[in-house]
């Protein structure tokens, strides 16, 4: 019965990312015919479809009555969006520009809205309140965001093909994002239920689960993404897109979550490492956007590094 649902788990795993991936491709296709502004696509839509396997993991992770296991795939995933994400796009990219002011001010919304999360649920319960919180953070920020007209002057464009001739590619590239949707919401019920069995099967806590294992599995889109960037020389999108991919689960998502089912956390030993090497993340990752306008190579292997400790600590230490 375990192998039928590890094997289950992965399969889900695999779907969530060419789901993502078939969205994302997508919806890139879909802006370039809509003529869709390049800061839109950027910071906006591939961030959202690359947080989208954290929404749907999110919505059925509450209805099953388990939020904890949503709360901990958020908390693991932004370490990993902000270590080795970033570490592996910056290596293959041989460094991350981040001297535009956009870039700069993000890494401030960033910063907080990375850590805002550990400090609701100081008390034990991220619920509706704290819920509202996050969302109306969520709106902040993305008022902000838009408020700058010299953001939408430049389209995003890939090709020079007419948009006559896109049409019929057009309307298939919606179908594949309708496709990749009930995709991703067989995945995330999947990745919830293979949780909930192995939780009680192995004696280990939800939470864990969260942290290290469906964290790693939703990352995968945002990583794809990345290092597909990188390798096309889109360096400007990367940090764009990752940043974005922290702030949607952080804000949105757990929002969302914690407004349909209350995320109580009695005992924080589960969190205690993952707090710890989010805050660690979360100011490296700060003070390198900040320091040298680039992220280097050297400081790529540092970031690295970090997401390697913080996965051997966790796995030591239970």
């Amino acid at each position: 019965m375990s192998f039928f649902y590890i094997f289950f788990f992965l399969i889900s795993c695999l779907g969530l990312y060419f789901a993502s991936e078939l969205m994302v491709k997508g919806l890139m296709r879909v802006a370039r015919f809509l003529g869709w502004r390049e800061f839109v696509v950027a910071f906006f839509v591939m961030s959202f479809a690359a947080s989208l396997p954290n929404f749907f993991v999110g919505i059925f992770s509450a209805f099953h009555k388990i939020p904890i296991l949503s709360f901990g795939d958020i908390v693991g995933g932004n370490v990993i969006d902000l270590t080795l994400a970033i570490a592996i796009s910056a290596l293959i990219a041989k460094g991350l520009p981040t001297d535009s002011r956009m870039v700069q001010s993000s890494s401030v919304f960033t910063f907080i809205i990375a850590l805002l999360p550990l400090l609701l649920i100081l008390d034990g319960v991220l619920g509706g309140g704290d819920g509202i919180v996050l969302i109306l953070t969520f709106m902040l920020y993305n008022f902000w965001l838009f408020s700058k007209k010299e953001r939408f002057v430049k389209a995003y464009e890939e090709g020079t093909v007419s948009r006559i001739k896109e049409f019929k590619p057009f309307l298939r590239d919606v179908g594949y994002i309708f496709l990749g949707l009930i995709i991703l919401l067989l995945s995330a019920e999947g990745i919830v239920l293979s949780s909930k069995f192995f939780a009680y099967f192995f004696r280990l806590d939800i939470a864990l689960i969260g942290i290290l294992i469906v964290s790693l599995g939703n990352a995968l889109p945002e990583i794809y993404l990345s290092v597909s960037l990188a390798k096309r020389g889109q360096t400007w999108m990367i940090l764009g897109n990752l940043m974005g991919s922290v702030i949607v689960p952080a804000t949105l998502v757990l929002g969302i979550v914690s407004l349909i089912a209350p995320i109580r956390i009695p005992d924080f030993s589960p969190f205690v490492i993952a707090r710890f090497f989010l805050i660690i993340s979360a100011l490296f990752f700060f003070f390198f956007v900040r320091s040298d306008r680039k992220i280097s190579k050297r400081e790529a292997v540092f970031l690295l590094l970090i997401y390697i400790a913080f996965v051997l600590i966790e796995i030591l230490f239970r």
